[in-house]
């Protein structure tokens, strides 16, 4: 005889069927949701643009003594645009991982369903962390090494949009590397990773990570190579730990 709890997730999965039309309509709203969250952060960042601009992107330049020149007629508006949409996409973040989970939430159990909202909050979590992480010691980093390498009889003035894409690409980046921990437990739900093969190529992974720290350092001394390949271990660490978790779970 069937258990309750059995008998009413076989009735929520009968009642969350849908077909491929309504899973593409489903789909449909989401990204519409999602890219109105993206609209509004972007109207709010721009509302506070001076304070994005002065005190957040170009902090990090003043910082290093970087001498920006304008090259283009309507850079610098540009520039409020693209740093707008770049702090909107941030801010709307939350949302769009939870539009995610909404799309998701139907092939999922009713006991699983009930750990989206603390997925979209560890989520966001990661990814806040490693824009903090790229903003505060990767951009300086980046920049220090830019700025001091070469000879003095050649003064270094920088153009802004390349600085643009040096900030934005740094702070982006650093964000969805973070995201690794969730990448395991994706790859954990649908069977193709688990924390027995994760510990038996540690190693591997390990040399792969100090590789890139080696190509992605901003510097050639090995002190920043060590700086930015531990917090990379570090995530490979809890990427074991969530994976493991779901295994007890499964």
């Amino acid at each position: 005889m069937a258990e309750p709890e059995e008998i009413k997730e076989k009735v929520d999965s009968e009642e969350s069927e849908m077909t491929f039309l309504d899973h593409l309509e489903e789909l449909r709203w989401r990204i519409i949701y999602s890219v109105l969250g993206i609209l509004i952060g972007t109207a709010v960042a721009l509302y506070f643009s001076d304070f994005f601009v002065d005190t957040v992107l170009l902090h990090p330049a003043k910082a290093a003594n970087f001498k920006l020149q304008n090259l283009r007629p309507f850079g610098q508006l540009f520039l409020y645009f693209q740093t707008g949409m770049v702090v909107g996409l941030i801010i709307s973040f939350p949302n769009i991982i939870y539009q995610l989970w909404k799309f998701i939430s139907p092939a999922l159990r009713t006991t699983e369903k009930k750990y989206v909202k603390w997925i979209v909050l560890f989520t966001t979590f990661c990814f806040i962390c490693g824009v903090v992480f790229g903003y505060f010691l990767m951009l300086p980093l980046t920049l220090k090494f830019a700025a001091g390498f070469g000879t003095m009889a050649i003064e270094n003035n920088f153009a802004l949009d390349e600085y643009l894409t040096i900030v934005l690409s740094i702070i982006l980046g650093a964000g969805l590397v973070f995201e690794l921990p969730m990448l395991s437990f994706f790859l954990s739900k649908i069977g193709i990773l688990t924390p027995n093969i994760m510990r038996k190529y540690r190693r591997h992974a390990i040399v792969v990570i100090m590789i890139l720290a080696a190509f992605l350092s901003p510097g050639t001394d090995p002190v920043s190579q060590i700086v930015l390949a531990i917090p990379l271990v570090f995530l490979y660490e809890i990427s074991i730990i969530v994976s493991k978790i779901f295994q007890k779970k499964s």
